[in-house]
């Protein structure tokens, strides 16, 4: 299968090119440096949210561009992620519209940030929105997604994603190195997250499988308290984890990212449980001593 993916330069889509080329893929990229070629894609084209990319000969479409939410959420940044996510998508729709043999499916990256605070409650794909700035950008995010006329349109909620060479677990474990790590707010609250390679797996998984369709948590079987994360992440690298960040320091400095951090997101895969997926990581700590 010829697939099309968007961002694939980034760090999710570097780890999905890999195993699509493993399994026999075929990858056209899409970058904003098209003059650059990508290891393992057979070809590069351009890609931004001014202009329609040229998708002819893609069989199904990966899109993940958008602006990365690490990071102060100013209102440049705010505008930034929105911008990114649902112009980006409605110009992916705009190329499909204009195929003469459209994809077979749109995988559309999407976030467990839709959904609200759950308590103690499991979150499965039925959870309902919830009302912060992240869930009301990823309902737009995925209503642009919606308009596509593909055979096939899914929405790929990913948790946290642990991964050796970015992403979240590249600055926590910088920051216990430092003997700096610690619990925020209460350490009660449920984080959900999932391992790169089977973030990429799942991706793949949902593009072959014909009877995948609609949202699909990325999430690890075994959601993880904060408070434990953070204390398994120590005892791997051999550091303390002294310190507790109070909710409101955690609020006062990073704005309406906090809520992410605080919120409690006992996230489940129950429709990639269903269509017979298997996670090679289902556990935070194999996971963590995998790529540590």
């Amino acid at each position: 299968m010829v697939i099309g993916i968007t961002g694939a330069t980034g760090f999710v889509g570097r780890h999905i090119i890999e195993h699509a080329h493993r399994r026999g893929h075929e990858v056209i990229a899409f970058t904003r440096t098209p003059e650059k070629q990508i290891e393992r894609a057979v070809e590069t084209r351009g890609f931004s949210v001014e202009k329609t990319p040229d998708l002819a000969g893609c069989e199904a479409v990966i899109h993940l561009a958008g602006e990365p939410i690490l990071g102060f959420w100013t209102r440049k940044k705010r505008r930034a992620i929105i911008e990114s996510r649902v112009r980006g998508t409605r110009r992916v729709v705009e190329a499909i519209e204009r195929m003469g043999t459209r994809p077979e499916v749109l995988l559309s990256a999407s976030a467990i940030g839709l959904y609200g605070d759950g308590g103690e409650r499991e979150l499965s794909e039925d959870a309902p929105q919830g009302g912060s700035y992240l869930g009301e950008v990823v309902a737009m995010w995925e209503h642009e997604a919606c308009q596509a006329k593909a055979d096939r349109v899914v929405f790929l909620r990913t948790a946290v994603v642990l991964g050796r060479d970015a992403g979240a677990l590249k600055f926590m474990k910088l920051v216990f190195r430092f003997g700096l790590g610690g619990v925020i707010g209460s350490g009660r609250q449920w984080m959900s997250w999932i391992h790169i390679e089977d973030l990429a797996r799942l991706a793949l998984f949902a593009v072959e499988d014909m009877s995948v369709r609609g949202p699909l948590n990325a999430s690890a079987p075994w959601p993880v308290r904060h408070g434990d994360f953070a204390r398994t992440l120590a005892r791997i690298l051999e550091r303390p984890a002294f310190f507790r960040v109070p909710a409101f320091a955690v609020r006062l400095a990073l704005r309406g990212l906090a809520a992410e951090l605080l919120e409690s997101k006992r996230v489940v895969p129950a429709a990639a449980t269903e269509h017979g997926f298997g996670f090679n990581f289902s556990e935070v700590e194999p996971a963590l001593r995998d790529l540590l």
